[in-house]
């Protein structure tokens, strides 16, 4: 099973906005929810590529973060 950081890396690089959009909804990490709210918000009604860019940029970097700080999940034999 994939922690939620992973399939929001995947649905983020593949553009797989809705699969993104019911991953905000379905997550327990409310920041990972946050950073998804407020970069979709950004992709569907701003005007300004800049506020997208950069509210993309913020999701990655928290994905990379929280991966990072998430223990290791490992397959027991």
């Amino acid at each position: 099973m994939m922690p939620d950081y992973e399939y929001a890396l995947n649905y983020v690089l593949w553009g797989r906005w809705d699969d993104l959009f019911t991953l905000m909804l379905r997550t327990k990490d409310d920041m990972l929810g946050k950073k998804i709210q407020l970069f979709l918000h950004a992709y569907y009604y701003s005007s300004k590529q800049n506020e997208i860019m950069n509210t993309h940029d913020d999701l990655l970097f928290y994905i990379d973060h929280a991966m990072e700080s998430a223990p290791v999940q490992t397959m027991k034999v």
